[in-house]
């Protein structure tokens, strides 16, 4: 079922306030077209957003989390798809998430591991 239409502050959810600054932390909804941002759906765990791979957890909304070199790398670059790279590193889609929302903690050798790998990628697509 598609939402209606959000923009700044996502005006859909009843406390707007809660996303000053949304620019920064949700950068796939800020890029994404009138369209794609207009087709989410809603369920009691939070919003998702298939055509952007985008998920907003309504607990999340109210969790102050320190941001995380990886939660930055992943925003700053929207195109880099974290199903694919976690794949790529033989672990779960959801334990990735979960390093990168700063929910879970990696330790400092597989933040190194998940940066290399993401510039094994660079070098690939350069190499084309």
């Amino acid at each position: 079922m598609a939402g209606r239409p959000i923009g700044r502050g996502i005006s859909t959810i009843s406390r707007p306030a809660i996303f000053s600054g949304s620019e920064y932390y949700f950068l796939r909804l800020r890029y994404a077209t009138k369209e794609q941002r207009t087709n989410y759906e809603a369920d009691e765990y939070g919003l998702h957003w298939e055509d952007i791979d985008e998920d907003l957890s309504f607990e999340g909304f109210f969790d102050k989390r320190e941001t995380t070199q990886l939660y930055k790398l992943f925003m700053a670059h929207p195109e880099l798809n974290v199903s694919a790279i976690a794949r790529r590193l033989g672990i779960s889609q959801s334990l990735m998430a979960q390093y990168i929302s700063g929910k879970k903690k990696a330790s400092d050798a597989r933040v190194a591991l998940i940066m290399n790998t993401v510039r094994e990628i660079g070098q690939e697509l350069i190499a084309v």
